[in-house]
């Protein structure tokens, strides 16, 4: 009597099928995650177009960079002013030990100066901040009505800037974000250095935070 032949022998097992897909789909789900992990540099940095604004304010930190850029856009003719922040730390906790300090807002101006702005188009936010959001909050009280800022920050800060800027202060005026030329953040090799590294973290979770409505109060400066 003749066999029929055994099919189930040439079939691979389910378990093996399972298997492969669920390979497959782990190396896609890698591609994916490797594109947007390395890409993240680059999605991080935004530069606005520029045209005649109110101001052109230096965010705090980063010196030199930051302040050598606004002195650039105000050469160029971008505003007539350029606004600066002033930081509430360290200064208060040194002026508690009776230490004097100078702070951030005073070496920019000087920055400011030696780059061609002259003292009288300079001015110093009178408000005291202590992070992004502060400074938000400070250049919108500022800002006239319905007209443009220019904001100089450093490269990988300026996306949370503008997303900021849109969920804060957007009703107020028109944010022009800029990144400052010289800042050395590498946005397509940011894993490379611990510094640009550390700052990636930082930015995407306050993006994070920002886009969860501040489910996390912004303490430090940023």
């Amino acid at each position: 009597m003749a066999t029929l032949p055994d099919n189930r022998a040439s079939a691979p097992p389910r378990r093996t099928r399972c298997w492969k897909l669920a390979a497959i789909v782990a190396a896609v789900f890698l591609f994916l995650v490797l594109v947007v992990l390395f890409g993240v540099g680059r999605w991080l940095v935004v530069d606005d177009s520029l045209r005649p604004a109110q101001s052109i304010v230096v965010l705090s930190g980063a010196m030199p960079v930051r302040a050598i850029e606004a002195a650039k856009l105000y050469r160029q003719g971008a505003a007539p002013a350029v606004w600066l922040t002033r930081g509430e730390e360290p200064a208060a906790s040194l002026k508690a030990m009776d230490i004097p300090y100078v702070g951030e807002d005073f070496y920019n101006l000087r920055i400011l100066v030696h780059e061609g702005v002259p003292p009288e188009a300079i001015h110093i936010l009178p408000k005291p901040i202590v992070n992004t959001v502060d400074e938000i909050l400070a250049i919108s009280k500022e800002l006239n009505p319905g007209s443009p800022v220019i904001i100089v920050t450093s490269k990988v800060h300026t996306r949370r800037v503008r997303v900021l800027w849109h969920k804060l202060a957007s009703a107020r005026g028109e944010a022009i974000v800029r990144s400052a030329s010289d800042d050395p953040f590498d946005p397509q090799h940011w894993w490379r250095s611990t510094t640009d590294a550390l700052d990636v973290v930082r930015e995407v979770l306050g993006l994070l935070n920002a886009w969860s409505g501040f489910l996390l109060p912004p303490g430090k400066p940023s």
